[in-house]
């Protein structure tokens, strides 16, 4: 790449692969340049190969005509602001940079079709995607290329992963700050918005976690994350009632060890208590003795608490190997 782009490539008259640093000097990468910024043929050998050096660079190749493209720059550009300095962006237009695209394009880069961002990681390519992807797919490219690099995760993944450790550490109120700053960078990420109700649920406020499931913006509000997030609270205010009524629970199972309803009240009540897998098994002992009673009731309750839990939760994945075992043995 260097040979190509760089100051050194030997020269014809009149080419159109002429120095792109004017002298041939090559620069170093300011240390203050900024996050993202347009480039050109006369920039690119320090503002992309150079600066690679130390950072990855990615390079957004795009034109006025092409509508993918203006659909992909907010975005990108969005990305790359969150990322808080770890990656930089430069803008080619390749109309303006036709010299520039035509190397390029000698190298391989598939520059006929655009928009197409390409990852500059010590002064070489490093990876590239085509097309106007989601935010979601950019951030995981985003992250690939930090992983690659050796720079470590996004800082709100950074966030997530402290807020996680604070929620099983037992300290709701430090991964509700967490939370909070994750949605303050990104306001539609699903994990911290699940993540700040659960962290609500564990200090027992269930108004505050009410009022944050309001505010999930609504293209979100049906992601597995806040979904389950919902379940438990559903839950936590079921159980509340039910550990309420918990005497006459137990009176009436005394009574009729087959009282199925009561049965699953006692299950809510275990579960808002924290007992999962007390709650499982009073559902599967239900489910055990008829699968098929209040239309399946006892199953679905079971399939609500596996939402609410988590699907990787050491209670969901034991519960759901035994209900397994009872409807296909």
């Amino acid at each position: 790449m260097d040979h190509i782009i760089g100051q050194q490539a030997p020269q014809a008259s009149g080419s159109l692969m002429q120095d792109p640093l004017a002298q041939g000097q090559a620069a170093a990468p300011q240390a203050s340049a900024p996050l993202i910024m347009d480039g050109s043929q006369a920039t690119f050998m320090q503002d992309v190969i150079e600066a690679s050096r130390s950072i990855p660079v990615l390079v957004d190749f795009w034109a006025d005509w092409c509508g993918p493209c203006k659909q992909l720059a907010p975005v990108l550009e969005k990305v790359v602001t969150a990322a808080r300095g770890k990656v930089r962006l430069v803008k080619i237009d390749i109309e303006a940079n036709r010299a520039l695209a035509a190397q390029l394009t000698q190298i391989g880069l598939p520059l006929q079709s655009i928009p197409m961002v390409a990852v500059f990681w010590k002064g070489q390519i490093l990876d590239l995607f085509q097309g106007a992807l989601p935010e979601s797919e950019i951030k995981k490219f985003v992250e690939g290329v930090l992983k690659a690099a050796g720079g470590g995760p996004l800082p709100a993944t950074e966030l997530l992963q402290e807020a996680a450790v604070a929620m099983e550490t037992n300290q709701p109120a430090h991964a509700a700050e967490l939370f909070s700053g994750v949605l303050g960078e990104e306001p539609e990420n699903p994990k911290a918005w699940g993540g700040l109700v659960r962290a609500m649920l564990a200090l027992d406020d269930e108004e505050a976690a009410d009022a944050a499931l309001a505010d999930v913006p609504e293209k979100i509000k049906d992601t597995p994350e806040v979904a389950g997030a919902r379940a438990a609270l559903e839950l936590k205010k079921e159980g509340r009632k039910a550990a309420q009524e918990m005497e006459e629970v137990h009176a009436r199972l005394a009574a009729n060890p087959d009282d199925y309803a009561a049965r699953c009240e006692l299950a809510t009540g275990l579960n808002v208590a924290g007992k999962r897998e007390e709650a499982a098994d009073e559902l599967l002992r239900v489910i055990k003795a008829d699968p098929n009673w209040n239309e399946g009731a006892a199953k679905q309750q079971l399939f609500r608490f596996f939402e609410a839990w988590g699907h990787d939760d050491p209670a969901t994945l034991a519960a759901r190997r035994r209900l397994s075992s009872l409807l296909f043995s």
